[in-house]
């Protein structure tokens, strides 16, 4: 799918030969995972120009709010890339979800089709022809790994170790185990199939019963925490326009800003933990809070004062 218009295909290829192709291929799997199919390259190519557009409108815009404008041009020229990545991690994590969700249904059928005399490598072809979505997507591709030479058991495991789910992994794995020491496949399969759908009916009432923590967490770290010590520093300026100077004014600007950062990254790490039981997933939270929490504290503490004056302070 083209994502840039053909007048900058020569950049798109450029950067192409540019960045070494274990870079290109690494973002490209990101992308599959992600369920958007378009040319790495491509997407650099976009990011890179808007990232450029953004840096100019940021510059001029912060030099007339009178900050420093090499900032504005850096903060608008990292933007659209952190943007596209935060957004990718969130795609990736709805996708195997989508997915975690349709494999119990997906190895009942398979199990009905192997009760019927079918082979495994033919059901899951026969399959992967109907129906739409990620899980046929992927069942697609492992169709095709077969086709080409890889084993059932290298395209199953390939398929866990691309989605990076731990879950599908171990149910593969299962599988994979019961097809070596024989039996029933079918039985074995739809035994998983059962295990699979109680395991995520664990995973949501998990999720449900910590709902509550990480809306606290959420509020905590985007709202009270920002809110508040921007109203500091704006009564703290404010009381300086009166004549009462305060010598640390400038130093708890930069220590207010540095907690705000530490304590949006905390947040979203300990969000990812009780969501998910990992730190690497409270990353993609912790990219999404900073800069918002960030933000507001930053328009609490700089437009604070004129509205205080406003009020007839």
């Amino acid at each position: 799918m083209a994502l840039i218009p053909s007048a900058l295909s020569p950049l798109s290829n450029t950067i192409d030969s540019i960045i070494p192709d274990r870079y290109l291929v690494s973002l490209q799997e990101m992308l599959i995972r992600s369920g958007n199919y378009v040319k790495a390259s491509d997407l650099l190519t976009l990011i890179i120009g808007l990232g450029l557009l953004m840096g100019i409108a940021f510059f001029f815009f912060f030099t007339v709010v009178g900050l420093n404008p090499i900032l504005g041009l850096l903060v608008g020229f990292f933007a659209p890339g952190v943007i596209v990545l935060v957004w990718m991690f969130f795609m990736m994590e709805r996708r195997v979800d989508a997915i975690e969700k349709g494999t119990p249904d997906f190895l009942r059928q398979i199990s009905s089709l192997l009760r019927a005399g079918i082979g495994i490598e033919t059901a899951l072809e026969d399959i992967s022809k109907h129906g739409k979505g990620p899980l046929t997507d992927e069942l697609k591709r492992a169709v095709i790994e077969i086709k080409i030479g890889s084993t059932f058991e290298d395209a199953l495991l390939s398929m866990g170790e691309r989605l990076k789910s731990k879950t599908l992994d171990r149910t593969f794995r299962m599988i994979i185990e019961g097809r070596r020491v024989g039996g029933s496949l079918a039985d074995v399969i739809e035994t998983v199939a059962e295990d699979l759908r109680a395991v995520l009916a664990l995973k949501r009432e998990r999720r449900a019963n910590v709902m509550m923590s990480i809306m606290f967490l959420l509020i905590a770290a985007v709202i009270a925490a920002p809110f508040a010590l921007g109203m500091i520093m704006t009564y703290s300026s404010f009381i300086e326009s009166l004549g009462k100077t305060n010598p640390l004014l400038g130093s708890a600007y930069i220590a207010g800003g540095g907690y705000i950062i530490i304590h949006s990254i905390i947040a979203g790490l300990l969000m990812g933990i009780i969501l998910y039981g990992s730190t690497k997933k409270g990353v993609k939270f912790a990219l999404v809070l900073t800069p918002l929490a960030f933000g507001i504290f930053y328009v609490v503490k700089t437009f604070g004062p004129a509205l205080l004056g406003a009020g007839g302070f």
